[in-house]
């Protein structure tokens, strides 16, 4: 008796630990809003240092229901986007601004993270592109009528203030 209930004990465990190893596969949506850019990766090319940074990404919502972006988020600081906060519905097209601080020089590669109810609802856009340092200083031109440049005048030496003798010498006033 006791082994036929520790036997139907050990079915019970067996079949609810099967039963928890089951995994549910969220259903995917075939009506949901879906995203079309007309390009994900935004190129600024080489750009002179404080630019104008804003770049627009074109997009399409090509789903079935209203796309809804609820945030975008930069990689860092320095790159900030806008983007439509009223649904986009389906077949509308729309744009999703990023502003690049130009102010810092050299090459960048940056991107946004969009947040929808797309059927991908975590969507990577990226921009890149190189800031060029501001140009070297001009060099001082030369004094009007004359064909030098401006130098620099070389130092004169200091004559010492209280000269002290070497020992057994004596100074004599000039």
């Amino acid at each position: 008796m006791k082994k036929s209930i520790l036997s139907l004990g050990m079915m019970l465990v067996i079949a609810f630990a099967v039963n928890a190893q089951e995994s549910t596969v969220p259903s995917i949506n075939p009506n949901a809003p879906k995203f079309k850019f007309d390009s994900e990766v935004m190129d600024y090319g080489t750009i002179e240092h404080n630019a104008n940074g804003v770049r627009e990404f074109k997009f399409k919502n090509v789903g079935k229901e209203p796309l809804i972006i609820t945030n975008a988020v930069g990689s860092c600081g320095c790159t900030t986007p806008e983007w439509p906060k009223e649904p986009i519905k389906p077949g509308e097209s729309s744009v999703i601004k990023v502003k690049y601080a130009t102010d810092r020089v050299g090459a960048f590669e940056k991107t946004v993270t969009l947040t929808s109810n797309a059927d991908t609802p975590s969507k990577v856009i990226k921009i890149k592109g190189v800031v060029k340092p501001d140009p070297a200083p001009p060099v001082a031109a030369p004094a009007p009528g004359t064909n030098q440049q401006p130098t620099a005048q070389p130092a004169q030496p200091m004559a010492p203030v209280n000269p002290t003798p070497a020992p057994g010498k004596t100074v004599s006033p000039k």
